[in-house]
């Protein structure tokens, strides 16, 4: 046995092939960089008597070589700069460590959070704190270091990463306590605040002296680069680092230790799917750098210095990716034994394991990682399969259900809504489906104290949603007409004036004259406040719908991160909580909404609904509409599993959703309220808050189990598959299928079948 065979051996798992689609460059500065930073950290109190460090861990982890290769085209003081900053937030982490984590005492670390936040004025002339530690004085004198050369945006926005950076620690300090391991969707929101990697893409806008303009530094395209570069830099840095965080200090917060546990599958199988995931971030990355900033470009009408500042950021995340990688091979912080050299897997190439003509199937799965293959599968659904009724695993209501005694009153004054709007006269609804689709009796379990008028406003903004959600892909999508579709976005903008004495545009179709309705009747009493917020809301889902035409014109299952957060809003979940709140007295201050805890437990309750309507409506949108945007299917391409595997793991999702909502309230919730110091009032709002969240999600409930939208039976006789009542097999039969486009995609020839792309499809009619 090799030496590096019996170092692999003490690992918990063989580091797998990663997709790193760009070479790593080395900046020429990092001598320099070197000596400055060992010089700094002494000076801040880091090293010698420390407690943390002593010179030789310094030297062993050799930052310096890490923004040297994250940073290749910095000058020499702005990389002295940058690699002063890791030094600190490195420090900060094992500083935290030893001082709390170990010792497990919150209150004290929350004191010691508390005070860093002075030390990060957005004017540098309201003065900083003297500092009493190392982390303090690093950070006070970074800040004055950096902030003369960015403007005041670039400064609030660096300050919010972080200071998430920095107070997130108390969740995993929590997390510990409890003994808890958080489910994947909370891993990922959690970890880019508390990884840091959001306030390693702030500073490659300093280093590279490309600073995003701020009229579009908080657009999706944007975001979805920082937040997909922030994931890969985690789950890669989670692969590395699984030995000493989970083996060695009793760390939680790890994905793979995170899908080790949810998935109930062994190590490897954890640390080979974080791979998968890690790789698709890095897809979506490309994905959204070439399909939607160059439209983000056009639409917001960038001049060249913006538009070169945009892709200098995009092109240093890149640096920054490849150049993380590489550094994590080198570092002795982590698990990396044979890595640099190629020991950890066996050789890529013809008979890398077997001699003799032909792949082995390990060079084959590891040419597939290195080279990012498996994104093909994401362009090769066919559409309209057979599926079968949706198999939907008995779900327990979430919470107790009361009904509004108004529901019946309200199913018929929307029927009539409807009519008036001019919903049955396109073809797409009738009044028997609106029946069978009952949105009234969702609405009568979302408000069951609400007025008359209340359950009407409400069953019509379902209603409105519903069909609109239809609508779109139903015009826009099978046509593929995008340019038409983001008109229609825009039209419905100018029906929402957020200050009341802006006129309204003139409403012409079924759906813009429902928004038209529902923006009147909803905020005509509202303040420009509550109004924005109802229009940010609505706004951002006509954007959800536009981004799942961009998907279906590509063909193109989205990556799972993605779906997940981009799925509250296609579902609406904005808008119903912005509606729950209008014409109620501010009790609560503002920044109980904005606190992490607050916005965890809403996150948790939008993903219970979502994704149990996704279970309900597989068979609809697989088989009927042609649909990509289902968690289902999702996983199903993600892991490559089937059906039943992929309501199964979505099942252990929802369930993880409403357990988490669960532990917030219980154990996060009363925390935030005493650090807030709430008083009678404010606590029995808070009880308010809670109960609108559990009517909803009870209501949701109840109506995904009695409604007909997503009965086979239903569906047959909507979708001229049968008729109505005509399920099973006989119904399927009386339905073409599906006909595929004969067209192989990949090498022909002899013994090249195996290497083909499934071709893509697409249902005749």
């Amino acid at each position: 046995m090799t030496s590096a065979t019996r170092a692999h051996a003490q690992q918990p798992f063989v580091l797998p092939e990663f997709y790193v689609p760009h070479p790593a460059r080395l900046n020429p500065h990092l001598e320099r960089a070197r000596a400055h930073t060992k010089e700094w950290a002494r000076s801040m109190g880091m090293l010698e008597g420390s407690g943390v460090w002593d010179e030789r861990d310094l030297d062993s982890h050799d930052y310096a070589l890490l923004c040297a290769y994250t940073h290749p085209d910095a000058s020499a003081e702005d990389l002295d700069t940058v690699t002063d900053w890791y030094v600190w937030v490195f420090f900060f982490d094992d500083h935290f460590l030893e001082l709390f984590k170990r010792t497990q005492d919150r209150e004290s670390a929350k004191a010691y959070l508390d005070r860093l936040p002075a030390f990060m004025p957005l004017d540098l002339a309201d003065g900083i704190p003297e500092p009493t530690n190392p982390v303090e004085a690093g950070l006070a004198d970074l800040w004055r270091r950096t902030v003369p050369h960015l403007s005041p945006g670039w400064r609030a926005r660096f300050a919010e990463s972080t200071r998430n950076l920095l107070n997130e620690s108390l969740w995993e300090l929590s997390n510990i306590n409890a003994g808890r391991i958080a489910n994947p969707v909370e891993y990922i929101e959690m970890r880019r605040k508390v990884g840091g990697a959001p306030w390693s893409a702030g500073l490659v806008e300093f280093a590279a002296r490309a600073e995003v303009p701020e009229r579009v530094a908080h657009s999706r395209p944007l975001r979805v680069l920082r937040d997909a570069f922030s994931d890969a830099v985690h789950l890669r840095n989670d692969l590395f680092s699984y030995q000493r965080e989970v083996e060695d200090e009793g760390e939680l917060s790890n994905g793979v230790l995170v899908l080790e546990t949810f998935l109930g599958c062994s190590t490897q199988e954890a640390a080979d799917s974080v791979n998968d995931l890690l790789t698709s971030r890095l897809h979506q990355f490309e994905h959204t750098a070439l399909t939607e900033v160059p439209e983000l470009v056009a639409t917001e009408g960038l001049d060249p210095v913006e538009v070169a500042a945009v892709l200098a950021y995009a092109k240093g995340l890149q640096d920054w990716q490849s150049g993380g990688h590489e550094w994590h091979l080198r570092s002795s912080r982590y698990m990396n034994e044979g890595a640099l050299d190629g020991a950890a897997r066996p050789p890529l190439g013809l008979g890398g394991l077997l001699p003799g003509v032909g792949l082995s199937a390990a060079d084959v799965k590891a040419l597939t990682n290195r080279l990012g293959l498996k994104r093909i599968r994401s362009f090769t659904h066919v559409p309209h399969q057979r599926v079968g009724p949706s198999h939907v695993p008995v779900l327990a209501p979430p919470f107790p259900l009361t009904l509004n005694p108004h529901l019946d009153g309200a199913r018929e004054r929307l029927q009539r809504w409807c009519a008036e709007t001019g919903m049955y006269g396109e073809g797409l609804w009738d009044d028997q489906l609106l029946a069978e689709m009952d949105f009234t009796l969702c609405a009568a379990g979302i408000l069951p104290e609400g007025s008359p008028g209340d359950v009407d406003l409400a069953a019509q903004w379902l209603a409105w949603g519903t069909y609109a959600d239809d609508y779109y892909p139903l015009v826009f999508g099978r046509t593929g007409n995008l340019a038409a579709a983001r008109l229609a976005n825009a039209r419905l903008r100018t029906l929402m004036p957020v200050h009341p004495g802006d006129a309204p545009g003139h409403p012409t179709t079924p759906v813009e004259r429902g928004l038209a309705d529902l923006w009147q009747r909803t905020v005509g009493d509202l303040g420009p406040e509550a109004r924005q917020a109802v229009f940010d809301a609505v706004a951002g889902m006509l954007d959800s719908w536009l981004w799942e035409l961009d998907n279906q014109a590509l063909h193109r299952i989205p990556d799972p991160v993605d779906y997940v957060e981009m799925r509250r809003d296609t579902f609406g979940t904005p808008l119903t909580m912005a509606l729950t709140r209008l014409g109620k007295p501010a009790l609560l201050p503002k920044t109980f909404y904005a606190s992490g805890t607050v916005r965890a437990i809403e996150g948790a309750a939008a993903d219970y609904c979502c994704l149990l309507n996704d279970l309900h409506s597989y068979q609809k949108e697989i088989e009927f509409e042609g649909e990509l945007h289902n968690a289902v299917l999702v996983v199903q391409n993600f892991f490559d599993c089937d059906y039943p595997q992929a309501v199964a793991v979505v099942a252990d999702l929802v369930d993880s959703r409403l357990r988490q909502y669960q532990q917030l309230v219980a154990e996060e919730l009363p925390v935030l309220c005493a650090d807030l110091r709430l008083g009678t009032d404010e606590l029995a709002a808070v009880t308010g808050f809670l109960r609108e969240l559990e009517d909803w999600m009870a209501a949701i409930h109840h109506w995904h189990a009695e409604t007909g939208r997503y009965r086979e039976g239903a569906l047959l006789a909507r979708y001229g598959g049968g008729e109505a009542g005509q399920t099973g097999e006989a119904g399927l039969r009386n339905r073409p299928g599906p006909t595929a486009l004969a067209v192989p995609i990949g090498p022909t020839g002899l013994g090249t079948q195996s290497a083909r792309v499934p071709a893509f499809a697409s249902p005749l009619g």
